[in-house]
């Protein structure tokens, strides 16, 4: 039988009003009983929000650094600040907080450059490769990620240096998303991994969980520092742009809270400069410019910052940003305080962040017995013999004075250029080479030289090319590069911690060049530094051709030295410099000085020697 409206209307009033009754409270006084209710409610006034805690914890620029171990060394880390590293350390500190506050609370994140930078990491990416059809291993950092039990992680520019493939072989290994909202498949623009990921929270209080939403986003300069491995595949737009593209996306999607995991520092010069449209560092422009975000996992510096704050422009609200020293040393907590209101939802009331010690615990045997098969097969990889040195070579001095040990990397590279180059119209060409001192603990022992040996004076995965450049342009390079001193009168003190890494200069974008001889004077300004820039002992005709064996960082811009990246490229290969330095001290059988090594650039104030 069909009821209308008014019927079901009518009978459900008659059947509140018997049940009132059953219940032995007649009608009317049921009434005034509500209404002293609603009175009494309105006298206490609304229910105060619920408010809660959570933390979000976050590390970055890993580096492969599973445990607390110096593959180069193949001892204990250690430094002078007795610092410690690796996910080991890291898990420890994770549970500790864990068991705090509860690990309903908290959540973890990383902010990219994972899976390059140690033998570990270089091992499963071209000795046992993850890429492999058959069987491939599980990554060292994918199985003790897991274990950890990370919610979700940014790309870092060195997730490409070993190719596309690679770096999707470790996604796909990952128990949580690799996020990356501005790397993009360059044939239409779309994301070609998940841009972001939104975390559902149950803190209590009886409403819908709070919702926590993590961009990812990598650095530009990928386009630049791995053109070889990204060029026509892949694109990679500025950090800012994306941001304020996809912050809207977040929020609309219901995320009450806006957290960047951006693998970019605050607000460092950029390095490529205006070789591409977007800047390298821009976590801080990005918190001032874009409305919206809380809270900012900052990485690719590999600095510690605390906690820095930076008020938004659109919105007068504080974002806070925090960035852990890198290989695990630190661990960042963002401290969030939120409340919810039945009728607004979920608000940030507050967000603090700080920084946590990895020195200060154990490794947790968790991790140390997941990754303790693939550290021993490592081990053993790296203590292998590859030949004898005649006697210690130590890169210590390398920023100051022109030293064997980077005469070595010189000397192999101009051998690997010209015997390519042998039956090419080039052949006749002299070959120069371009080499930095990027490990200053470095030092091949005299006696027994081992893989590690040669690995730690050689700890990027860069590859070899050979430019096409005239004396001027090598003469400019070496200008550029002497930026790295500071300016220093003739007869004023010396003061070597302070005299190297100016204008914002690492020591990898510090280059001297072997085959060819130079004063540097450092009593004169940038730009008018190089004297007596010779070629076998005679002057360098500015007109005249060099080829210059260069890595293809350097090559493909990285550093922003001039002329190179658009000089003619003549040769380049695909396997790393590395392993060319380990091949040539295999067929050579003894590293001796006296093949290779003699003092072609020094220091000088007007024309004498600082060293």
């Amino acid at each position: 039988m069909s009821l209308n409206r008014r019927d079901f209307v009518t009978r459900s009033a008659a059947t509140a009003a018997g049940a009132a009754i059953a219940g032995g409270l007649p009608l009317a006084a049921a009434t005034d009983a509500a209404a002293a209710e609603q009175v009494d409610s309105a006298a206490r006034g609304p229910k105060p929000p619920w408010k809660a805690k959570f933390t979000v914890m976050g590390t970055t620029d890993l580096h492969g650094h599973g445990l607390n171990w110096d593959y180069f060394t193949d001892a204990v880390y250690t430094d002078k600040a007795h610092n410690a590293v690796g996910l080991s350390k890291i898990s420890t500190l994770v549970n500790q907080i864990r068991e705090q506050l509860g690990h309903k609370n908290t959540l973890l994140i990383d902010a990219g450059d994972i899976i390059q930078g140690t033998q570990l990491s270089y091992y499963f990416a071209r000795v046992e490769p993850i890429t492999a059809k058959h069987n491939p291993p599980k990554h060292p950092m994918a199985v003790a990620m897991n274990a950890i039990g990370y919610d979700a992680a940014a790309l870092g520019n060195h997730e490409f240096n070993y190719g596309i493939p690679t770096v999707k072989a470790f996604e796909h290994q990952l128990n949580f998303p690799l996020l990356g909202a501005n790397a993009l498949h360059a044939k239409d623009e779309k994301p070609a991994f998940k841009p972001y990921v939104i975390k559902d929270m149950h803190l209590g209080g009886g409403g819908r969980p709070l919702k926590v939403g993590i961009l990812g986003l990598t650095n530009p300069g990928i386009a630049i520092w791995d053109k070889a491995n990204v060029s026509g595949q892949m694109i990679f737009p500025g950090i800012v742009e994306m941001a304020a593209k996809y912050v809207p996306k977040m929020k609309a999607a219901g995320a009450d809270v806006i957290i960047v995991s951006a693998h970019s520092g605050i607000d460092e010069p950029t390095s490529y400069g205006d070789q591409l449209p977007y800047p390298e560092d821009a976590s801080g422009e990005m918190a001032a410019e874009v409305p919206g975000i809380d809270a900012v996992l900052v990485g690719h510096t590999h600095k510690e910052v605390a906690q820095r704050i930076i008020v938004n422009k659109a919105t007068g609200k504080n974002v806070v940003l925090s960035e852990p020293l890198c290989w695990g040393q630190r661990l960042s907590c963002f401290d969030f305080e939120v409340e919810h209101d039945k009728a607004t939802g979920w608000k940030v009331t507050g967000v603090t962040s700080r920084v946590l010690n990895s020195n200060t615990v154990d490794e947790d045997p968790k991790i140390t017995k997941l990754l303790a098969d693939q550290h021993a097969k490592v081990v053993t990889y790296v203590n292998q013999v590859i030949g004898t040195c005649k006697t210690d070579l130590s890169i210590a001095e390398a920023p100051f004075k022109d030293v064997p040990i980077i005469d070595l990397i010189g000397r192999v590279q101009a051998d690997a250029v010209k015997a390519a180059l042998a039956s090419t119209q080039y052949s006749k060409l002299p070959v120069l080479a371009q080499a930095a001192p990027f490990n200053r603990t470095a030092d091949i022992p005299a006696g027994a030289v081992k893989l590690r040996d040669a690995a730690g004076l050689y700890i990027y995965e860069n590859t070899l090319e050979a430019r096409l450049m005239t004396g001027a342009q090598i003469k400019d390079y070496l200008e550029f590069s002497a930026k790295y001193y500071a300016q220093v009168a003739p007869g004023a003190p010396i003061d070597k911690a302070t005299l190297t890494n100016q204008a914002n200069t690492p020591d990898y974008n510090y280059d001297s060049v072997y085959g060819v001889s130079y004063d540097i004077d450092i009593s004169q300004p940038v730009g008018s530094r190089i004297v007596n820039f010779k070629y076998a002992g005679q002057p360098v005709d500015p007109a005249a051709q060099f080829v210059l064996a260069v890595n293809n960082y350097r090559a493909n811009g990285g550093g922003n030295f001039p002329h190179v990246a658009q000089a003619t490229k003549v040769w380049s290969n695909s396997d790393e410099i590395r392993n060319t330095m380990i091949a040539w001290v295999k067929a050579k059988g003894v590293i001796d000085p006296a093949d290779f090594a003699s003092v072609d650039w020094r220091l000088v104030r007007a024309g004498v020697p600082v060293f």
